[in-house]
């Protein structure tokens, strides 16, 4: 199938619905005559369909695609549809054949037997994993008889989903890849797939589960107290959809049982997530992690680094198999296995886990290193000033009374570690303090990281240090914008590592490398930084001196690296 061409054809239904008056109307009707021009029974679609030759164009086209890649491109005409407002709100976000496939691979190394296994997914969507799983079990119970294997998975598949036309899309698909079977039986599939708030109604009465899997929606939510309250266990701060659902999950598992989910990457070290970890790592210990290669082409208009991760319900808190997957044009994965690697002692702190395999001795080291910034004298804290605040006090000329505003591009986006104060027309470069505005005012020299770095970038920690001579040259005070975080000594300590020091070890690879171990978001989050594994304080004495020598690049960047790579030497130190 033309790929290129279905994306052509995606694009006119969207710019069609853009159109109409009633979108969310128009985009199910237009794909119930979508369905039904692929070949699906739409008799008992919840709308009707809209007659369009483009619509039955699509459905025709998809009829020269695989089952697994049709359900997801014709789910994907639908997400493209949609009103924003309704595709955000209720997560609809449809997965990938190629991830499909990898993570009920994973289950199944796990120990889930498609021929016993009663499954759930909680959030179903367009029944990305509810159709092929009905594949897998078909194949499981070849032996049986068309009316015991289609009761089979009848009983033994379920879906839930808050979307009415996502439910019946979900079912509708699954009714497809049983067609034969069904029409020997001369009857339709039972309905599998619940249409229910799975967070509203999170006990379940179709009893536990030995997979429980899915694509959960992803996004904040404001809890009401009593929802609060039933989900505290997993909650610190903002609760987010996928945190309740993988919660959800561990409820929903029998003993023994698998819950296998594709989540945002921001689980692995976010503060808002420390008490999900926790649950996880005490409850529901990791068995397998994939990170997927890119964020871009994985999920329509989802630009958050993704993974696959598979963990069994009161399982033992072995090693973990960590995968890289990459994802090519015709949807399928690819995967590269890494080693292995553990969790925590303390489950609640961030999960170290490398991203690319040749940085697997790196973390494993990190894992063991006892050394954080609170140990070298210093904090971390966002800049002081929210711009847009104090509008009327800024300025584009200097005069008496004024100090420089640092802004994000003041440190060089390629590392060198360079401080430069620039004036540019995008921003304000000076701020006029008024008498209450001591707080929003930095007196000594500190380090500065940019706060929003993307994993695409060469750097995620971007760093230089403000000298203390820019600072006096200017009053004896700067103001520092909040798109930068500032690493500044703890009052009343004195700090261990220089700030020009700890600045250079920001802006190393090795540190970066060990970084990305941990974070999972474009955020450079104070406390992912505080929680960052570092080398002992004594061990820096010999960067400072290699800093002070004017050694080479190369040597300083060797020696970093080596302070990472051998446990050893860092415990030594």
């Amino acid at each position: 199938m033309e790929l290129v061409h279905f994306t052509r054809l995606r694009t006119q239904a969207k710019k069609l619905a853009s159109r109409a008056e009633d979108r969310l109307g128009f985009s199910r009707g237009f794909v119930v005559t979508l369905m039904e021009a692929y070949g699906a029974d739409t008799s008992l679609a919840p709308v009707d369909g809209v007659s369009h030759t483009l619509a039955r164009e699509i459905g025709e086209l998809m009829r020269s695609a695989d089952d697994d890649m049709a359900s997801y491109l014709i789910s994907t005409v639908y997400t493209a549809m949609l009103p924003e407002t309704y595709r955000s709100q209720y997560g609809i976000f449809f997965t990938p054949p190629g991830l499909t496939s990898r993570l009920l691979d994973q289950a199944e190394a796990g120990g889930v037997d498609w021929g016993t296994a009663r499954v759930l997914d909680p959030s179903c969507g367009g029944g990305a994993f509810l159709s092929p799983i009905a594949v897998r079990m078909h194949r499981a119970l070849s032996g049986f008889s068309v009316e015991a294997r289609v009761a089979h998975i009848e009983s033994h598949l379920v879906g839930f989903e808050i979307d009415p036309f996502s439910a019946w899309m979900s079912q509708a698909f699954v009714e497809l890849v049983l067609a034969e079977d069904l029409i020997n039986l001369g009857r339709r599939l039972k309905p599998l797939v619940v249409v229910r708030d799975s967070l509203l109604s999170p006990e379940s009465d179709y009893g536990t589960m030995d997979l429980v899997v899915g694509n959960p929606p992803y996004g904040k939510v404001k809890l009401e107290k009593q929802q609060r309250s039933f989900w505290q266990r997993s909650l610190h701060g903002h609760a987010n959809l996928y945190g309740l659902f993988t919660d959800l999950a561990v409820r929903l598992a029998a003993p023994g049982g698998v819950i296998a989910y594709v989540t945002p990457t921001s689980f692995l070290g976010g503060q808002y997530f420390q008490a999900l970890r926790k649950l996880m790592a005490t409850h529901a210990p990791p068995y397998a992690v994939d990170f997927i290669d890119g964020r871009e082409g994985v999920f329509e208009d989802v630009l958050q680094e993704t993974m696959l991760t598979c963990y069994r319900k009161e399982g033992s808190a072995d090693p973990l198999q960590t995968a890289y997957l990459s994802i090519l044009e015709d949807g399928k994965a690819v995967a590269q296995v890494n080693g292995r690697c553990g969790l925590p002692q303390d489950g609640a702190t961030p999960w170290i886990l490398p991203r690319r395999k040749e940085v697997g001795v790196m973390a494993d080291s990190a894992r063991s290193m006892p050394y954080r910034l609170s140990d070298y004298g210093y904090k971390v804290s966002t800049g002081q000033l929210v711009w847009n605040r104090h509008k009327d006090k800024l300025f584009d000329e200097w005069f008496l009374g004024v100090v420089p505003l640092v802004w994000a591009e003041c440190v060089d986006p390629a590392g060198s570690g360079v401080f430069t104060f620039k004036t540019t027309r995008r921003h304000a470069p000076w701020f006029l303090p008024g008498p209450k505005d001591s707080a929003n005012l930095t007196h000594t020299s500190c380090v500065l990281l940019q706060r929003t770095t993307a994993v695409e970038q060469r750097r995620r920690l971007i760093a230089a240090e403000i000298p203390q001579d820019f600072i006096d040259n200017h009053g004896g005070a700067v103001a520092i914008e909040n798109h930068l975080n500032m690493v500044r000594p703890i009052p009343g300590i004195k700090p261990k590592v220089s700030p020009a020091a700890l600045s250079r070890l920001f802006n190393s690879q090795a540190v970066d490398d060990v970084y990305r171990c941990i974070s999972g978001s474009t955020a450079v989050s104070a406390y992912e930084l505080q929680a960052l594994p570092l080398p002992s304080p004594h061990a820096i004495e010999r960067l400072e001196n290699l800093m002070e020598e004017r050694a080479d690049e190369a040597a300083i960047e060797s020696y970093i690296r080596e302070l990472y790579v051998t446990v050893r030497t860092s415990a030594a130190a």
